[in-house]
């Protein structure tokens, strides 16, 4: 039996939608990709308690969040909110001096024709 107050990191995950479904929370888990106050949770069935800091590695980001209380439900995300903290360090400043897309490096009218004057040049053919 669990300990009150404690719950399975899976069922928790799924409660603060970190992830959309219990089975991907469970190969997120068993991927090493959540670590519970720094140590990596070897198992899906690994229990979480209020005070836990939990970091997760998704696709693009990294979440830290502090774990306030245990799941009842999936519910909405203001009731999810409820459930942790989030102690995420700020993403990195993008530097400024570095442009977005560097713009295209040839003359204008060169490379492929735009739809318009393929329709010009086909009319000027069609007339001969």
């Amino acid at each position: 039996m669990v300990a009150e107050g404690r719950q399975r990191i899976d069922k928790w995950l799924v409660f603060a939608r970190a992830v959309k479904s219990r089975s991907l929370a469970a190969k997120l888990v068993v991927a090493g990709r959540v670590r519970v106050n720094r140590d990596k949770a070897a198992q899906a069935s690994d229990t979480v308690k209020a005070g836990d800091v939990l970091t997760i590695a998704l696709d693009r980001r990294i979440l830290v969040w502090k774990v306030l209380a245990p799941g009842i439900r999936r519910g909405p995300a203001e009731e999810a909110r409820t459930l942790y903290e989030d102690i995420s360090p700020a993403p990195a400043a993008h530097d400024p001096a570095l442009p977005d897309a560097v713009a295209p490096i040839r003359e204008a009218g060169s490379g492929r024709p735009t739809k318009k004057e393929r329709r010009q040049t086909d009319r000027l053919i069609g007339d001969e």
